[in-house]
């Protein structure tokens, strides 16, 4: 019964303290809480909640069963048992990552960096005990579960809270919590954080120019160390060293030797080419890595993916006019498994990675030529790979692809590239490769979604990230249609509305041979920011958005926290602001952004702007160091200290004096080397392709 019907005690201690696994609204079963069309008959949750009516009645019959004759102890009970159509109810019941019968209830303790209102400050805890610690009720939630825990064994005849429990402090023990930084506890009503305003955005950010080189992908060496890989679109891959901070050094990369080369089996052109990289986070043991690219069948034979247009999606691929000259299902999209050139004891000082391909983890045929996505990623909490699939192109998303579930064209897939079924296994159930499904991917609970999905209703994702201190805070830029560029939360079984939706805004299809989804069939979850093409860059308008990652590096304290993003057109950069803090709510801000007078490679000028000219902004990226790095048409380019660009930022700790103005103006050409000239400027142009106009 979803949600609701978690009534078995718990198979391990509970304890006293706990470490917060969820930090935003969520649900018990990791989805987004939705909103009531009409407030809950039993638990008078309106708005945002997690439990429907049949849930909701569930409770009420759960609820009754208990049969509490002591009214002051059955309202508390009662609020209790509510407590799972709270919005924050993920983590008030999930102790680690082992669910709970109760939520934490709150026994007055509230840190310094605590969200939560002043009501957590209340002792719920004992209230709870000194309300029901003599009533009598049947199948009682606050049984002991573990042998040696204090208090009678979960199977003998109590009913009474004192005959479980020896004392109100052995009994806070087991079911009490404080409510702390990045956790809630539960206080007897639903969850409040408080509402502290928005913070003032920050004056600006100043970034350095550290490489020439236009790059679409960067990943941190998973040793930890200085060294990053880059990518290109055309398919090959480095291993580069970045300098330090302030150390006056450009970015170490030989452009001659490359990691790894598949320019042979990428399929590069106006909107094809290899579109992600993700390193395995054993990479140091195991040396696996994983990229993802595009291949045209008629010139490599390792193209050989089924087509996504099929009759399992009611599409027929002969029915399809040809695009851009190409049929249907001639370019295709893979992610391929390789591994480096080394010992088994040296994995990760490899500078080199053997090209033949060890497994092939996805194949599959694209419909038209555009929009798919194709960015990979590990999950830092589960390990399991996710794949970033665009709805496969066409005005309008014309087939419904997005909102079809059994299509993953936009979609987020989640993959376990660690269990590899035997080849006779991934016919019969008809997967897209070598992988195997997670066990809590939504598909158990939605039934209609194809096994792989995690969410869906996406236009074009163009670049997520998990916040590297709330891994729960899985962010996706989707790329609008007409109107307006959005960033995402994702969560499970999310969908995100198109092409219902173009953002917050109604849409409405060209075309739909595919049918039509009506907007009262799904409870999209709208973008927690964005921005309309009309507020950006008005004579030319917007591009498309780059999204990026929430700042964790203390080169600039007052970025802290903010999450950056960017238009593709990089004439506008955005810190989005959540506040109260761990609310799943946002505010953005346009931000000012400059480059250091003493970048070590000059930056230059937008005519008749102060800003630099960064040309096209394809990807964000983060570093070992938690520095972030903006990868363009011009080069790379780092966040610094505010101080470099005479920006004001009080938490900074200025040693030295800060340099005056932006570095001079110089021709985007004197900076390039001859081989980038002319590249620069294809690539670039293919970007805006790429990324979705039509």
């Amino acid at each position: 019964m979803g949600r609701v019907l978690a009534t078995t005690l718990l198979s391990c201690t509970l304890l006293l303290f706990f470490v917060p696994s969820f930090s935003h609204p969520l649900c018990i079963d990791s989805t987004a809480p939705f909103t009531l069309n009409t407030t809950l008959k039993f638990c008078s949750y309106n708005g945002s909640a997690c439990c429907n009516s049949a849930e909701d009645l569930q409770l009420q019959k759960q609820f009754q069963a208990m049969n509490i004759s002591d009214p002051n102890c059955a309202s508390v009970v009662k609020s209790i048992l509510c407590a799972r159509c709270d919005p924050f109810s993920a983590e008030l019941f999930t102790v680690g990552s082992t669910p709970r019968p109760v939520p934490v209830l709150c026994n007055s303790t509230v840190s310094v960096n605590s969200s939560q209102s002043t009501q957590a400050a209340t002792n719920f805890c004992s209230s709870v005990w000194d309300t029901c610690q003599n009533v009598s009720f049947v199948n009682s939630p606050f049984a002991p579960s573990l042998k040696g825990q204090v208090g009678l064994p979960a199977n003998s005849n109590a009913s009474k809270l004192t005959q479980y429990w020896q004392s109100e402090t052995d009994f806070c023990n087991a079911f009490g919590g404080a409510s702390s930084d990045g956790s809630v506890c539960f206080d007897g009503q639903p969850v409040m954080l408080n509402n502290t305003g928005t913070p003032s955005p920050p004056h600006g950010l100043c970034l350095e120019k550290i490489g020439n080189g236009s790059y679409l992908n960067m990943a941190a060496h998973p040793d930890g160390s200085n060294r990053a890989f880059f990518a290109n679109q055309q398919g090959k891959i480095w291993l580069a060293t970045i300098p330090k901070q302030r150390a006056g050094s450009t970015l170490e990369l030989d452009e001659s030797n490359p990691f790894l080369d598949l320019t042979d089996e990428v399929y590069f052109d106006t909107q094809f080419g290899m579109m992600g990289m993700a390193f395995h986070p054993n990479f140091a043991q195991n040396g696996r890595f994983f990229a993802s690219f595009n291949c045209d069948k008629v010139k490599w034979p390792g193209c050989t993916g089924r087509c996504s247009c099929n009759s399992d999606v009611d599409c027929d691929p002969s029915k399809l006019d040809p695009d851009d000259g190409a049929q249907p299902c001639q370019y295709q999209t893979v992610v391929a498994e390789y591994t480096v050139n080394g010992t088994s004891s040296q994995l990760s000082l490899a500078t080199n990675a053997k090209p033949t391909e060890v497994r092939r983890i996805f194949t599959m045929g694209l419909p038209f030529t555009s929009h798919h996505g194709g960015q990979i990623l590990f999950g830092p909490a589960d390990g399991y790979l996710y794949f970033m699939m665009g709805d496969g192109g066409g005005t309008g998303d014309p087939y419904n692809f997005a909102q079809n579930k059994k299509s993953v064209l936009g979609k987020i897939m989640r993959l376990d590239i660690n269990s590899i079924p035997s080849a006779e296994e991934i016919d019969k159930l008809g997967r897209w490769g070598n992988y195997s499904i997670p066990p809590d991917n939504p598909y158990k609970e939605d039934t209609e979604l194809q096994p792989e999905i995690w969410a869906y209703g996406l236009r074009n994702p163009w670049r997520c990230s998990f916040d590297s201190e709330r891994p729960s805070y899985f962010m996706c830029g989707d790329v609008g249609q007409d109107k307006y560029e959005e960033v995402d939360l994702i969560t499970k079984n999310g969908n995100y509305g198109w092409r219902v939706y173009e953002g917050p805004y109604s849409y409405a299809p060209p075309e739909a041979p595919g049918g039509n989804t009506t907007p009262s069939s799904i409870s999209p979850i709208l973008p927690v920011m964005g921005y309309s093409h009309s507020d950006v860059n008005k004579a030319e308008g917007s591009a498309s958005i780059t999204a990026g990652y929430f700042y964790r590096s203390t080169t600039d304290p007052c970025m802290y926290g903010r999450y950056l993003y960017a238009d593709l057109y990089a004439a506008a950069l955005w810190a989005g602001t959540e506040s109260p803090q761990d609310s799943g709510n946002f505010t953005s801000s346009e931000i000012p952004f400059s480059c250091a007078a003493d970048s070590p490679l000059p930056c230059s000028l937008l005519q008749g702007s102060t800003l630099p000219a960064l040309g096209y902004a394809f990807s964000f990226a983060e570093d070992n160091n938690k520095d972030i790095f903006i990868l363009t048409s011009s080069g790379v380019y780092r966040v610094v200290s505010p101080s470099r660009c005479n920006y004001t930022c009080s938490k900074e700790n200025v040693t030295t004096v800060a340099s005056p103005g932006p570095s001079p103006s110089n021709s985007l050409a004197s900076q390039l080397s001859d081989p980038y000239k002319n590249l620069v400027l294809l690539f670039a142009s293919l970007l805006l392709l790429l990324l979705g106009f039509v």
